[in-house]
């Protein structure tokens, strides 16, 4: 099967996850023997340009005509049977929708986050979970500044979603949407979406813990609690702080980068049993992970299917994690971690105490993660679904 696949990929540097899983599965499918041709763009290009090119960049978040063109180019000479797109804002435009319907090719569209629900993408309003502009009336992000705290880019975005709102662009020229969780389907199902057109994938990771030694650089102590990811308050970072203020007694070792990176530093500094690493490479970041006890994931928003997550349980690592989005199904209770309620501090309080105390129930949960890593998150399960998927849609089925 030949596939072009389409992505935006974030900024140099950004560890977002719908950047590594379009590197992955395009790899994955190459490796099974399908001819994948790439078509990509980087928001490097908008940072890059000059005002003039900026103003145009700005203006094809509505129609890039550019990229229309070299999709329909790409189409004509490639000749490929399925189109597979997965984040196309900002940059490349729901323009590439029509170059590949136009041409008769399905659409399969891979949803990362909750962008046809909420256009920031996110579901998050002054860090509380809002799913309003599901409605369409997109004006009121200018009103609260939901994009990049700005009123002005807010009305710009608005204004793009509600064109494609009135020419149902994201409901027309899409055969196939790929979710990634139970949320995310009722998201879609509740603003309108064809129940019928949606199919549910997890994302995979290669198998971490085949032939990954743990390890404890110098300076750590013998056990400790894990957090990994980007440091941002959608992560549940100031939530983190808040469990670990009234938590002296158990070391913490977090690793990442991000917005909130100066932040936590100053705090963590004050804090005797909190070791910042920074940003980690992966592998090293694995082998530290491996070697804690659990993993602590407080996001406070819809996480689609959480790399963090999914690499944890193959790990062998049992997580404690808020009870919302990809987590919700992830996490069984008292099987391979717990679900803490959001934004219930006492309970996130109680439960790392729970597992910190109890090594044999922490042991028992992380054979149970590394068990339904196995079950769910493979490679070679994910291409499975993913080229049943593919040939469903090739039939129009």
């Amino acid at each position: 099967m030949r596939i072009l696949a389409i992505h935006n990929f974030h900024r140099s540097g950004s560890a977002s996850g719908d950047d590594q899983v379009f590197k992955s599965e395009t790899q994955l499918l190459e490796k099974h023997g399908h001819e994948v041709i790439r078509y990509t763009v980087s928001n490097d290009e908008f940072d890059n340009a000059g005002l003039v090119g900026k103003l145009a960049a700005t203006f094809g978040m509505l129609w890039s005509a550019k990229n229309y063109k070299a999709v329909a180019s790409l189409i004509r000479s490639k000749h490929p049977d399925i189109v597979h797109v997965h984040t196309f804002f900002p940059l490349l435009s729901p323009s590439i929708l029509y170059a590949a319907k136009r041409a008769g090719i399905p659409v399969i569209a891979t949803l990362h986050d909750t962008r046809f629900v909420c256009p920031v993408a996110t579901s998050l309003r002054d860090g509380r979970i809002c799913n309003q502009c599901g409605d369409g009336h997109y004006l009121r992000m200018a009103k609260y500044g939901c994009f990049k705290g700005s009123r002005l880019q807010s009305l710009l975005v608005a204004g793009i979603f509600k064109y494609h709102r009135v020419r149902k662009s994201f409901y027309t020229q899409i055969d196939r949407y790929i979710c990634l969780n139970d949320n995310q389907i009722r998201l879609l199902e509740n603003i309108g979406f064809d129940s019928s057109k949606i199919s549910k994938k997890y994302n995979f990771v290669p198998d971490a813990q085949a032939n990954l030694a743990s390890a404890k650089p110098a300076g750590l102590p013998d056990r400790y609690v894990v957090f990994y990811g980007r440091i941002g308050a959608e992560k549940g970072i100031r939530i983190l702080q808040r469990i670990w203020n009234d938590i002296n007694d158990i070391p913490l070792v977090v690793m990442g980068g991000g917005p909130l990176e100066d932040e936590f530093r100053t705090w963590a500094e004050k804090r005797p049993n909190v070791y910042f690493l920074g940003y980690t490479p992966h592998e090293k970041c694995m082998s530290i992970a491996k070697a804690g006890e659990f993993v602590v994931f407080p996001s406070i928003w819809y996480e689609g299917c959480s790399m963090v997550e999914i690499e944890s349980e193959s790990l062998g690592l049992p997580l404690v994690a808020t009870d919302l989005g990809f987590s919700a199904e992830a996490v069984e209770n008292g099987v391979n971690g717990i679900k803490v309620p959001l934004g219930n501090i006492e309970r996130w309080k109680e439960a790392v105490r729970e597992l910190w105390s109890n090594p044999k129930l922490c042991h028992s949960m992380g054979k149970n993660a590394r068990f339904d890593y196995a079950r769910k998150y493979t490679p070679e399960n994910n291409y499975r679904q993913l080229i049943d998927i593919y040939r469903q849609t090739a039939k129009g089925e």
